[in-house]
């Protein structure tokens, strides 16, 4: 069941969708969770406060998201794939949810949390990492630094999800998928595993 809180937050994602953060109001996000002032500033000390804390929720949603869809038993082509899929897939089925952690926050207002998130972006990192050494041990993935790692898998997916995030391209960014999951084997894995297939023809 929803709290409070709950409500509080679920309004402030929609007011800062919306009108943006600039735009945004204590008295809109009130008006719409139907909360009284004391109730607001019971749990947010100001509009600041409650941005910042729905990044942090939005970011912890997200980063299960990515971490659901891989696990050991994934091989190199395998979990590049699953890790671009689920991110493509997070943002569209959680549009509302992406334009705010990836185009509606700003770094002026979230250094107040930028530990925080470092933290949660280490925690990632780590749980990938978990996948991901095994098979650089094998010589299955490149020996890269996990943040060039994500950068080759997320990076270019980015530039499809921004565009559609923001209007200027209504292309559903899942349509590109093959080809970014393509472009991201030949730059993280390594070419012998790459270039394999199996007795279907499929790349492994």
């Amino acid at each position: 069941m929803a709290t409070a809180r709950d409500d509080l937050l679920a309004a402030g994602l929609a007011v800062f969708d919306r009108d943006g953060f600039e735009g945004a109001t204590v008295a809109a996000i009130r008006t719409r969770a139907r909360a009284s002032n004391g109730s607001f500033f019971h749990f947010f000390g100001s509009k600041k406060e409650l941005a910042g804390t729905l990044f942090l929720e939005i970011l912890a949603r997200y980063h299960a998201a990515v971490l659901a869809a891989l696990d050991e038993s994934c091989g190199a082509r395998e979990g590049v794939a699953r890790l671009i899929r689920a991110h493509l897939d997070w943002v569209v089925n959680s549009r509302r949810e992406a334009r705010y952690l990836f185009e509606i926050s700003r770094s002026e207002w979230t250094e107040a949390i930028r530990g925080a998130q470092r933290a949660q972006n280490s925690r990632l990192a780590e749980a990938v990492e978990q996948w991901r050494a095994p098979l650089v041990a094998r010589g299955e993935l490149l020996p890269i630094t996990s943040s060039v790692f994500f950068s080759q898998i997320i990076g270019p997916a980015q530039i499809f999800c921004r565009a559609w995030l923001s209007g200027r391209d209504r292309t559903d960014p899942r349509e590109q998928a093959e080809i970014l999951i393509a472009c991201a084997v030949r730059a993280v894995v390594a070419s012998d595993v790459a270039d394999a297939v199996d007795e279907t023809g499929e790349a492994v």
